[in-house]
């Protein structure tokens, strides 16, 4: 028996009611949650850095999907931004039942090549940001009495493992998971519940043009380091983060629930085969990464 991947998992309106915030949520990964999560009945609440593209965003996802969508312009590095971010879904939905810590940011190098600026952009993004919103959030939640609300956060098996030429994200994403197995205990008595995915390989244009610029990531070929021999399909993910922040998963808390087809089981740390590129090969990575940005 077949299963076609691009179907979703759940039945119909399984996050009726719920209004989901999701940093980073107008494009590849956090997007394709999104859109899930709006096919089942919730409301959403995305943040970026870039205006049109969140507009952009809002348009096409209610025109497909259904649901209210509303975008935000917010740095979650400042926790200022993220203030008026969760005051703005409160004034528009009155409420926020979820959490989804998805904005990031990564790139390959060896360490040594890294400026402490470089380190700090990754950092800033993926663990200070997370803290920023956690913390805005949860303290809105408890102050407010506010109970079955859930925090979901996107880490990465290399956070448990340490990977290297992708040192900062490695960090970040570790003190991510901390704070996620940390506040499920600690907040639990005020009911909300903290967990996270762990995704292997799931291709994004933003991401992979950053991560694997030009045709290396032909060269490399992530599928060999998966050991069904493939990369996921964005509705797998999408079913996995619709289940977490649903009602059916409230005694899943603590959690970091990986899916990797295996990946990190056939060879901890994603990142340990470049150790063979050589110092040219280098050289043109870091100049067609800053050209992906361009």
């Amino acid at each position: 028996m077949s299963v076609d991947l691009s179907q979703g998992m759940l039945k119909d309106g399984a996050l009726k009611g719920k209004v989901i915030a999701i940093t980073g949520g107008g494009t590849g990964l956090g997007r394709s949650m999104g859109e899930y999560f709006l096919k089942l009945g919730a409301n959403l609440a995305i943040c970026g850095r870039r205006e049109e593209k969140l507009q952009a965003a809002k348009e096409e996802m209610e025109a497909s999907c259904g649901g209210e969508v509303l975008p935000f312009v917010c740095d979650v590095r400042d926790y200022v931004n993220v203030e008026a971010f969760l005051a703005a879904i409160l004034a528009n939905f009155g409420k926020v039942d979820v959490l989804l810590n998805n904005a990031a940011g990564n790139f390959i190098s060896p360490s040594e090549r890294l400026s402490p600026g470089a380190f700090d952009a990754v950092i800033d993004i993926v663990l200070k940001g997370s803290k920023n919103c956690t913390l805005a959030f949860g303290k809105h939640w408890i102050e407010n009495k506010q109970t079955n609300k859930t925090v979901l956060s996107v880490v990465t098996t290399y956070a448990e493992t340490g990977s290297s030429f992708v040192v900062p994200s490695a960090m970040a994403k570790a003190g991510v998971s901390a704070m996620t197995k940390s506040l499920a205990v600690e907040w639990a008595k005020y009911g909300i519940r903290f967990n996270a995915v762990a995704p292997g390989p799931f291709p994004t244009k933003g991401a992979w043009s950053r991560l694997l610029p030009g045709d290396m990531g032909k060269k490399l070929n992530a599928e060999k380091e998966v050991p069904i021999r493939r990369v996921g399909h964005h509705q797998e993910l999408a079913n996995l983060a619709a289940f977490l922040v649903s009602d059916f998963a409230q005694y899943m808390n603590g959690e970091i629930v990986i899916i990797d087809g295996g990946e990190w089981l056939q060879g901890a740390g994603q990142m340990n085969f470049l150790d063979v590129v050589s110092p040219e090969m280098w050289d043109w990575v870091g100049k067609a990464t800053r050209g992906s940005k361009e």
